[in-house]
């Protein structure tokens, strides 16, 4: 039976010196590394049967890759957990740099049928292969959203200054290729309602954004809020039209240990007079400011949404937080507005597949979605719009004279579709799509009619990356299995009368 997870060797035969790596479903895919499956085959050519995935070309001589995506592992679980030494092993064991490579290939793009020579156990270089998926062209429409009524977008923009210097642009020629990859990425995402981040101070640069949006998409009435600010402070802004939603009173500004770059606003849709507030964040950076930083950001901005959906114009509490908060999906930070109820929209809806980053070759989201409990059945779908994250740094505005959108930032643009009806009512029980798998209690799910006392059955639960999980024996009709810990989408296997039957998880 043939599977994407598990990957081990065989030669073809005594007279070749051709190795194919073939797929089995017998060894869990936490158990290979490079060198075990290329130390016999140093200097001879190896074909690869199954995908292999580009995870890094910052290098512009050679790529990193691996049979799987590299992650940061604080984005993938707990520290010591299952998902986090799943992600250190593939990011410790797996990676071979491949070498002797023609043309331009983004992060995520995977070659089939990858012919190489084996330098080393780390080391390969190119011979054949047939590349596929992750493209530009590939993402010439945006990801599927559902059905919804009002688009959001949260992007930050790397700096995007008027005044020339250290912060941004250095010349005014790169200032406007700046200017036109951004525009242009705006444009393409034609958002009702976008919540910007790294802009300068004052009303100059995002009265520019506002001006090119409404050169390009003249169907639209962007607005911005004058701000009385100046200087060349990064701040986090909004910008609506108007002619979709209406603001209630002005942003408040969240001043705890950064001022500027913390803002909260309610939005009324005009065609339906529903509500939701919108929270868009910069906290305090990796370089400049500990983990007790942006937890104390993350406390101010939970204080301050308590108090303010109970003020008499709002009486909402539908609420997105979305923006840079300069931390990964299992740290403190975030932990603060998850204890809270909130829902970490990543993992809701992509589980541990989600990024918006790249750093070192490790994909990872500090690029958040997240939302009340009351808002999330009101969502159509959420996703990062991966046009800048898995670009090779080469082709920045000032690297290059690239006029696309693509490397318009060094953070993706994140987008959240909204279909508001508040009648709409949260279930906080994790939902598996079979009649045959339902959850028990909480923290449990159940099988059914999957016990045979004449044969063996068995069920195995598989991260969406393709991780082994768990696998048992099940030995009862009516057989409770305890959920993973880590929020996220599970594929669950049961093995049962000659049959394989494929389940989703999703554990909230």
């Amino acid at each position: 039976m043939k599977n994407t997870f598990p990957i081990v060797a065989m030669l073809f035969c005594a007279f070749s010196l051709t190795a194919q790596i073939h797929i089995s479903i017998d060894e869990p895919s936490s158990t290979w590394t490079a060198q075990k499956a290329l130390s016999d085959y140093i200097g001879q050519t190896v074909i690869f049967d199954d995908p292999i995935v580009v995870c890094s070309n910052a290098n512009s001589s050679s790529l990193v890759v691996s049979p799987w995506r590299m992650f940061e592992p604080k984005s993938q679980g707990e520290t010591g957990s299952v998902e986090y030494r799943n992600a250190v092993h593939v990011n410790s064991t797996c990676r071979m740099a491949l070498t002797n490579v023609d043309g331009y290939h983004r992060c995520g793009e995977k070659v089939y049928n990858l012919k190489v020579k084996v330098n080393s156990t780390s080391s390969l270089s190119f011979i054949s292969g047939e590349w596929r998926g992750n493209t530009r062209a590939d993402l010439n429409t945006l990801p599927d959203l559902g059905d919804y009524r009002l688009l959001v977008c949260a992007m930050n923009l790397e700096n995007y200054y008027m005044t020339l210097g250290s912060m941004g642009a250095k010349t005014e020629a790169d200032r406007q290729k700046q200017r036109t990859k951004v525009s242009k990425a705006l444009a393409k995402i034609n958002a009702d309602i976008y919540g910007l981040i790294e802009l300068q101070q004052g009303n100059e640069a995002i009265a520019e954004i506002v001006s090119d949006l409404n050169n390009n998409l003249p169907e639209r009435d962007y607005r911005y809020f004058t701000d009385a600010g100046s200087g060349t402070m990064q701040k986090s802004d909004y910008v609506y039209d108007a002619n979709m939603v209406e603001p209630i009173g002005l942003p408040v500004e969240i001043n705890a240990e950064i001022a500027n770059r913390k803002k909260m606003i309610c939005f009324r849709e005009k065609a339906t007079g529903e509500k939701f507030i919108y929270s868009i964040n910069h906290f305090k950076s990796m370089n400049t400011g500990g983990a007790d930083t942006r937890s104390k950001e993350a406390t101010a901005v939970l204080d301050r949404y308590k108090s303010y959906r109970s003020h008499p114009s709002i009486q909402d509490r539908d609420m997105l937080l979305m923006g840079d908060l300069n931390t990964y999906a299992f740290t403190e930070p975030i932990a603060i507005f998850l204890n809270y109820g909130l829902l970490d929209l990543h993992r809701a809806f992509h589980a541990d597949s989600s990024y918006s980053y790249m750093f070192g070759g490790l994909a990872s989201y500090i690029d958040h979605a997240i939302s009340s409990e009351t808002l999330f059945g009101q969502i159509t779908g959420m996703a990062a719009y991966t046009i800048n994250s898995d670009e090779a740094d080469a082709y920045t505005y000032d690297k290059s004279n690239d006029k696309t959108m693509f490397r318009s930032s060094d953070h993706d643009p994140v987008l959240v579709g909204l279909r508001l009806d508040s009648t709409q009512v949260y279930d906080p029980s994790p939902q598996i799509n079979s009649a045959d798998v339902f959850s028990g209690n909480s923290d449990q799910m159940v099988i059914l009619n999957a016990y045979n006392s004449n044969a063996h059955s068995y069920y195995a639960i598989y991260s969406i990356n393709g991780f082994l999980m768990e696998r048992k024996e099940i030995d009862a009709d009516y057989y409770e299995v305890q959920l993973p810990t880590a929020p996220g989408t599970y594929i669950v296997y049961i093995y049962y009368n000659g049959e394989v039957f494929q389940r989703r998880l999703i554990v909230r």
